[in-house]
């Protein structure tokens, strides 16, 4: 990547509002695809998602999306779920990921085998997201593989961890999110919420907990093709908040 192209860490640590998009792997052997939907984001986010086996279905791998949206001159965001690889492939790939000058990495548990086209397939969960956290942080700081291996270079991660917005119960403590910080995560993406007096509600406690100050909130929403796809999302993907007005507004909005 060019010097010139601001990456997400540089907008965030500049108070800067970023605007990632996320864009799922194609289920294609060649770049074309993903150079394509890359080339329609250029110029308007500051980093780009590319999911790691989406839905529990074989796609191109999330590292080689990542570099091409960083040949095409766009930060990527690798994320790395648990359920594919054991913690040798994991911590291969961040390494990988590093020499390649991908650093923004996600850490996802991945959606259930079951959900997939390959049930047969053998979910691995060797380690958890928060556990990826602890490695990342360790290449980091002491330069050194889970097992306590020198790393020749060590890494400079920009890792990220997910949340998923929800109506806090009385004196709730965001523990697993004061968690992920600790390990070092510096940024957090949520689940779309389309409801912004939630939003509020449940940045109120993040705020009151002190973690505003400690972590980046980029909050998760999109554009809604239709109601027929709002529902999807909202009965489909896991913890997606879409109100039920929102809804019926789309589908009034059909009507006319």
């Amino acid at each position: 990547m060019s010097d010139n192209i601001k990456t997400l860490e540089q907008t965030l640590n500049s108070d800067g509002f970023a605007i990632t998009a996320e864009i799922p792997a194609p289920i294609s052997a060649s770049a074309i695809e993903m150079e394509e939907k890359i080339d329609l984001l250029k110029g308007h986010v500051h980093a780009v998602n590319v999911t790691d086996n989406p839905g529990a279905t074989a796609h191109m791998s999330s590292l080689a999306g990542c570099n091409i949206v960083r040949n095409k001159g766009i930060d990527p965001i690798f994320q790395v779920t648990c359920r594919d690889r054991n913690r040798l492939a994991i911590q291969s790939d961040l390494m990988g990921a590093s020499a390649l000058g991908i650093n923004n990495v996600l850490t996802l548990a991945g959606d259930p085998i079951k959900n997939g086209d390959q049930a047969d397939a053998k979910a691995v969960f060797d380690i958890n997201s928060k556990k990826i956290l602890s490695i990342m942080q360790s290449m980091n700081d002491d330069g050194q593989t889970m097992s306590g291996r020198e790393l020749q270079t060590r890494s400079k991660f920009f890792p990220a961890g997910a949340a998923i917005i929800h109506e806090p119960e009385e004196n709730w403590e965001p523990v697993a999110l004061k968690e992920k910080a600790e390990l070092g995560a510096k940024f957090i993406q949520t689940q779309f919420c389309y409801d912004v007096d939630l939003l509020k509600t449940y940045m109120k406690y993040i705020v009151d907990s002190g973690l505003s100050e400690q972590l980046f909130f980029i909050v998760g929403i999109g554009p809604l093709r239709s109601d027929k796809s709002a529902k999807w999302m909202r009965d489909k993907l896991f913890g997606t908040v879409i109100p039920d007005s929102m809804v019926k507004g789309w589908s009034n909005q059909k009507i006319k």
